[in-house]
């Protein structure tokens, strides 16, 4: 057989089916080492005897009781632990997450703090009602504290016949002149001291009412003199009073009826005040004698005063020296 399948082959062939049968006859012996042996090794047989119910002779009898369970008479809940169970508490991982990604918080931002705090709610101010009427001019804007009384011309838009002026919260007699213009007259003592008045227009009911417009009360300009002194005479009534002007050194002097600063009428003259008129507004002044110390430097561009003599150059007396 082994002819047969060697004839006719040339040397390389018949190399190649030697090689291979060889290799054939060594798989065979590795799986036989391999699984062969495992495959006829002698198995042990082990007889287990399952014990009967009966009792062994001379073997004590089961106790039943110490396998029952107690009866809830029986039971001591006093001992009971009970099972706290809190979900909560587990860091399992959800059902379907990759257990190998970590969890990334997201970046912090100004208005997301933790926990969230709401802003506090700002409660819009109320608007104001519009004024139902309009001031928009006074007549006259500004005037002297002390002034006479005087008509007062509120100009604006809006107004009705029952429409009022108040000046300074006071309520004044109005005269409805036309939709657009009042007038009243305020008395001498409403601006007897200087200060801002306020002006509105209201209805009686205080319901509607303007806008408030200022109405300015200056104080009068004063003269700008202080009086030092005075020479007095018997006859024809030709006093002269002395005085010093505010920021200059040497006296000026003026007799009745003369006008000093431009604007200023001298009335009066005595040994205790002079009276100032002012020749513009009409207001009066009273300048009072500006009186030094015994022994002391005298007024400036005065001789120093002497006793008795109230501050007049010296040995000149009041009254004394003949016209």
């Amino acid at each position: 057989m082994k002819v047969r399948i060697l004839e006719g082959k040339t040397k390389s062939e018949r190399n190649k089916i030697i090689a291979a049968s060889l290799l054939g006859v060594l798989a065979i012996f590795a799986l036989y080492f391999a699984f062969g042996r495992s495959s006829s090794a002698s198995t042990t047989r082990v007889n287990v005897n399952a014990p009967t119910s009966s009792p062994r002779a001379g073997a004590s009898p089961i106790n039943q009781d110490k396998f029952r369970i107690p009866t809830a008479e029986e039971q001591d809940l006093n001992y009971v632990v009970p099972i706290v169970y809190l979900p909560g508490n587990s860091y399992a991982a959800a059902a379907g997450r990759n257990i190998f990604a970590f969890y990334e918080p997201p970046p912090p931002c100004p208005t997301c703090p933790t926990p969230f705090v709401p802003p506090p709610t700002v409660k819009p101010p109320t608007p104001e009602p519009t004024p139902v009427y309009l001031v928009s001019v006074l007549s006259p804007q500004s005037l002297y504290a002390g002034s006479q009384s005087f008509r007062l011309e509120v100009n604006g838009d809006r107004f009705t016949p029952d429409s009022k002026i108040y000046f300074s919260q006071v309520e004044m007699p109005t005269t409805f002149v036309n939709s657009q213009k009042l007038v009243t007259d305020i008395p001498a003592n409403l601006i007897a001291n200087e200060g801002p008045r306020q002006i509105m227009v209201q209805s009686p009911d205080g319901r509607s009412y303007s806008n408030q417009a200022m109405l300015s009360v200056q104080a009068a300009p004063r003269p700008p003199f202080q009086y030092i002194g005075m020479i007095g005479r018997k006859r024809y009534n030709n006093d002269t009073a002395y005085f010093i002007e505010a920021g200059k050194t040497t006296p000026i002097t003026g007799r009745l009826n003369d006008v000093l600063g431009g604007r200023f009428r001298l009335l009066s003259i005595n040994s205790n005040e002079t009276v100032f008129e002012d020749t513009g507004l009409g207001f009066k002044h009273r300048l009072q004698l500006v009186r030094t110390p015994t022994g002391t430097p005298g007024t400036p561009g005065f001789p120093a005063a002497q006793p008795g003599a109230r501050g007049f150059p010296s040995g000149v007396i009041p009254g004394g020296e003949p016209g």
